[in-house]
């Protein structure tokens, strides 16, 4: 398998090294496991002659050439972890040229893959356009603004499609790493990951803080607030909105078009976080932590809990330990 790591300028130093050094041990380990030839051959390339990460590394990058013909192309993100960072560097030159590029490779046959804010060049492309996709859960809110007709899901930590994959954020670039050596060898990716003390995640949700994105929008943010401070006694929407003073349907639009969900769900959302660190350090058991989240009894909280974040109470338990 070919593999081209495409490295711009100020590119994320740990997502793309991550994704070098595992498709390395993968070599490596394949050779001495099963006497075979290396499963990948790993290129990192660039759009300019020159690049530097965004620690000021300088990346030793290949020309894109037309006799270059990847089977995948990895793109990971760039050093700009908020949006006042992230939407001028979108305008830069050698972006468009990065553009142009991904659609000439699509359209060769090459797979593209991205991770974290490495997806919203995919999506600046058009290449999501009305397909399923994940991003870095902190940019949802202007990811979901950007790119209206990709069909994003932030909870989930890899979403593939017909023309690659996408995946979540930060270490998201090592899952994008493993779920492609998966490809190749389900039993390779299983000794990576052992070597790498990585274990194989499917969602970003238990990683998710809501407040981060309640703060894209000034009425997103209040209703987070209010939220909070009615965990315990439900939720109704039209007394959310009423405190507000807003409407109803104005609360239900904004949070659909910010967190990609209705006030009932992010306020759910809530409970859940709140759950989570009374399971942590305050010795409740699980029926009374459930009373402190709103809900009459230990059953349905823990049902929630699996179905939000993959995991029952013991394990949750287990992991904050």
């Amino acid at each position: 398998m070919h593999i081209s790591v495409l490295a711009l300028e100020g590119v994320f130093d740990t997502g793309l090294t991550v994704t070098l050094d595992a498709f390395r041990i993968a070599n490596n380990l394949s050779g001495r496991l099963t006497g075979g030839t290396p499963h990948f051959d790993v290129s990192i390339v660039g759009v300019r002659r020159k690049v530097r990460s965004g620690q000021g590394l300088a990346i030793p990058v290949q020309a894109v050439t037309p006799e270059l013909k990847p089977d995948w192309v990895i793109v990971p993100a760039l050093s700009t972890g908020t949006p006042e960072q992230l939407v001028p560097a979108l305008e830069r030159p050698d972006m468009k040229q990065l553009r142009a590029q991904l659609l000439k490779w699509n359209a060769d046959g090459a797979q593209i893959a991205a991770s974290c804010i490495g997806t919203f060049f995919l999506a600046e492309a058009g290449l999501l356009d009305h397909r399923e996709a994940t991003t870095t859960w902190w940019l949802a809110p202007l990811f979901r603004q950007r790119y209206p007709n990709v069909r994003l899901d932030e909870s989930r930590m890899l979403v593939p499609t017909d023309i690659g994959v996408t995946a979540g954020a930060a270490m998201g670039h090592l899952d994008l790493a493993l779920w492609l050596i998966r490809k190749a060898s389900p039993e390779l990716a299983t000794v990576v990951s052992r070597y790498l003390l990585a274990d194989i995640r499917t969602l970003q949700a238990p990683y998710i803080i809501p407040n981060h994105l309640a703060q894209a929008d000034p009425l997103v943010l209040r209703f987070e607030r209010w939220a909070r401070d009615h965990l315990k006694a439900g939720f109704s929407l039209q007394e959310a909105a009423s405190a507000l003073a807003t409407s109803a349907r104005t609360l239900q639009r904004r949070c659909e078009a910010v967190l990609g969900k209705s006030p009932l769900s992010y306020f759910q959302d809530l409970r859940v976080e709140h759950a989570q660190s009374l399971l942590h350090g305050s010795g409740l058991d699980l029926d009374a932590i459930a009373a402190e989240v709103g809900y009459a009894d230990g059953a349905t909280l823990r049902t929630l809990l699996r179905q939000r974040l993959g995991r029952g109470v013991r394990d949750l338990r287990a992991e904050l330990r």
